[in-house]
């Protein structure tokens, strides 16, 4: 099992709550990803700033792709590996704004993630989120 999965699923139940970042008090999907970070990596490397629900939709940034880029190892090709973080582009032509962690591979793939309005839940990967998958990444090499 990879550490990466085993504390992810360490949070299934807490609450979302939007920029929470805190295992059995809430979090959204940003937050899962800081929380499990400092679970197998340590320190988190930068402050992240407040942020909105829209993920910078008006400005039309990438914000979630930039950062996942800078402090991820993002893979060029997808990579359905267990303890992957997968992103998601939940609409065809909007922005990246959604993260997750591959919890399952295989013929039924399952991801946690923070979901809005519920709490961190592990969910099945089906056609429809799979097909929305814009990023592969993983955590720092030295903590797994």
């Amino acid at each position: 099992m990879s550490r990466v999965v085993t504390a992810a699923r360490g949070w299934i139940g807490t609450p979302y709550r939007h920029q929470a970042s805190t295992r059995g008090a809430g979090a959204d999907c940003l937050g899962l990803i800081r929380g499990v970070w400092r679970e197998v990596c340590g320190a988190e490397p930068v402050d992240v700033p407040a942020y909105t629900a829209d993920w910078a939709e008006p400005q039309g940034e990438e914000a979630l792709m930039a950062a996942s880029s800078a402090h991820l190892q993002r893979y060029e090709e997808p990579c359905w590996d267990v303890g992957t973080v997968i992103l998601f582009r939940m609409k065809e032509a909007g922005l990246a704004k959604h993260l997750g962690i591959l919890s399952e591979s295989g013929a039924a793939p399952k991801f946690i993630h923070a979901y809005s309005g519920h709490a961190v839940v592990e969910s099945a990967l089906s056609a429809p989120w799979r097909r929305r998958v814009v990023g592969w990444f993983a955590f720092p090499e030295r903590s797994l």
